[in-house]
């Protein structure tokens, strides 16, 4: 089945704060930020900001298993929180993205669906503004998306993340053959 996104998730503009966050010990809300999505697509929650600000409505409060989207530059991407967060919100211009109904589509596989080079070459062509550009939600909300069943969904999420470790393990693995490589030389070239 082929739908577009808006039809599988509800996608929200991140909260637009009024001026520059000024961090509190006390906050009693939490900040998701550009800088805290990982560069493996994940949102890392160990380092948000916490402000003093009122009580948000419902609707506004990030929930395990939404996903952000870098809705601004070169790399608008999504990645997924993990973890079960209370008052914690997704600021602007970040985009905020919820599976409307997880039996028929898992917050994982449309992480993986957005990110991949076909959704992302749509996603470009719709770029719009300055300095690299911008995703509007209402753009976002258009991506055609492929929906097989819940068990493809979760074996094609699986073997992306299998396929995503062995990259890391292999990268790690170069690196380190590299540096020995490299110490052998020099402990060669002083006659070691």
């Amino acid at each position: 089945m082929k739908t577009m996104l808006k039809n599988l998730a509800d996608i929200q503009t991140g909260y637009s704060f009024r001026g520059r966050l000024e961090y509190s010990d006390s906050g009693n809300v939490r900040v998701i930020q550009m800088k805290d999505l990982t560069s493996d697509n994940i949102v890392d929650c160990h380092e948000l900001i916490k402000i003093d600000m009122e009580v948000l409505k419902d609707h506004h409060l990030a929930k395990k298993g939404d996903l952000v989207f870098r809705s601004r530059g070169i790399n608008c991407t999504a990645s997924i929180l993990l973890e079960e967060i209370e008052n914690t919100v997704v600021s602007a211009p970040l985009l905020k993205i919820r599976a409307i109904d997880r039996n028929k589509v898992f917050p994982e596989y449309l992480k993986w669906f957005i990110n991949q080079p076909e959704s992302q070459k749509f996603l470009q062509s719709r770029l719009s503004g300055t300095h690299g550009g911008m995703i509007r939600a209402s753009e976002l909300a258009e991506l055609p998306v492929s929906v097989p069943d819940l068990k493809t969904q979760m074996l094609i999420v699986e073997i992306s993340e299998l396929s995503e470790k062995e990259h890391r393990i292999l990268s790690e693995i170069a690196e380190l053959k590299k540096d020995y490589i490299s110490k052998l030389l020099i402990n060669s070239s002083k006659g070691e």
